[in-house]
């Protein structure tokens, strides 16, 4: 082989891995992103933003608070249509269904009902499936590219947390993990990928409604979860407790932000409760949890905060977005402007894009000395609950009942 096709093939090996690289960093299979961080990688921010955001593509998928996710060009939805929920899979570029599966749902009663009878669990993508835990329990199991259902459990259904399930299943090492159970007992469960069979099962307090993360302490790889009492670290080869951490509810409060890992440490917030920093040491053969700070005034509902270069950045249950210091607890700035209850925060580089339920996408920029304002943009005429999904310069908005492809330029 002369010289010049050496080069040729190893330049032409290198574009391919480059686009290659670039298309599954533009990812978000599952919740909160790739890394279940809320960070983007590959948006391309624009230098200024427009006014408006005009849809390339609008589908009506069905109604549900689960944010979409996005892998290998495909989009996932899951929703509630009519009696059914509903698996989509969707074209990111043209919109164009490429498959749906669907099965009969549980009748949702009680306050949530009438505004959130749909899915609230995002899907997973991993290992070529497409996993999604239903209002009512049931885990399925899907072929990512034929939408061919692979399993489905729906042993955990008689037992659910007073507003049903809100918890997003993880995939790890070729399982499956999810809590199921009611408000006062429940079970971590792993399951394999490929089969549906269990791998192991640990008892447990109640599920809450925040999903399952991943840290890595001391080398060693631990499950963390924000149960409904207590925040606990789970070994993921076994299922086995590795630690524990008191985290009471008051009230009608309850736990769902999800957990946040900085490192050894974890950050957990919530309605009522305020902020702590959890730190995770080992001591001989165990590992111990330990409060690292408090900030008892400033918490959230429904939105898990990102954290960037050492600041958290998040909307409060005061409806305000705020700034916070990851390594003291110490309040940065809360804005003044009121939003919702609900929303989504999203770190896209230089540029923190915020959801909330009003519609409008929030964008500002990560600054620790006072909040700055980029733009201010209606992206949807019905209330927005999930998370929107960025890729390049499209931007993807699940609205009540549609999702919607956005170009910024």
């Amino acid at each position: 082989m002369g010289k010049s096709n050496r080069l040729f093939i190893a330049v032409a090996g290198f574009l391919v891995l480059a686009v290659t690289s670039n298309l599954f960093a533009q990812d978000w299979p599952q919740w909160r992103g790739a890394n279940r961080d809320g960070k983007v990688t590959g948006f391309d921010v624009p230098k200024s933003w427009p006014a408006e955001l005009a849809p390339q593509w609008k589908v009506t998928v069905g109604l549900g608070d689960a944010s979409p996710v996005l892998a290998g060009g495909k989009l996932y939805s899951f929703t509630r249509q009519g009696d059914d929920e509903v698996i989509i899979c969707l074209d990111e570029a043209t919109g164009k269904e490429l498959w749906q599966s669907k099965y009969p749902a549980l009748a949702i009663t009680g306050p949530a009902s009438s505004q959130h009878s749909g899915p609230r669990s995002t899907p997973t993508v991993g290992d070529e499936k497409v996993v999604t835990l239903g209002v009512g329990g049931v885990l399925s199991c899907l072929d990512a590219s034929t939408g061919k259902l692979v399993w489905r459990n729906e042993d955990f259904t008689k037992e659910l947390p007073t507003f049903f399930t809100g918890l997003s299943p993880l995939i790890s090492n070729g399982m499956c993990i999810v809590h199921l159970g009611g408000n006062e007992m429940g079970q971590i469960i792993a399951f394999d990928l490929k089969t549906g069979k269990q791998k192991w099962q640990s008892a447990s307090d109640g599920p809450s409604y925040a999903s399952l993360a991943m840290m890595t302490v001391n080398g060693k790889k631990q499950i963390v979860d924000l149960t409904s009492k207590n925040l606990v670290g789970i070994d993921p080869e076994n299922g086995k407790l590795l630690w524990s951490f008191p985290v009471p509810v008051e009230n009608r409060f309850y736990n769902s932000a999800s957990p946040l890992i900085d490192g050894q440490i974890v950050i957990i917030t919530g309605q009522g409760q305020g902020t702590k920093a959890i730190k995770i040491q080992k001591q001989g053969n165990e590992f111990v949890a330990s409060e690292l700070w408090k900030n008892g005034e400033l918490g959230t509902k429904w939105n898990t905060p990102v954290l960037k270069d050492g600041f958290l950045y998040g909307l409060s249950d005061g409806r305000k977005l705020f700034c916070m210091n990851a390594a003291t607890g110490k309040t940065a700035w809360i804005d003044d402007k009121l939003h919702n209850d609900f929303g989504s925060i999203v770190d896209a580089g230089s540029v923190i894009i915020a959801l909330p339920q009003t519609s409008n996408l929030v964008v500002f920029k990560p600054n620790e000395k006072a909040y700055t304002e980029v733009a201010l943009i209606k992206v949807a005429d019905t209330p927005t609950y999930s998370y929107p999904v960025i890729a390049g310069n499209m931007i993807f908005v699940k609205d009540k009942d549609s999702l919607a492809m956005m170009v910024v330029k």
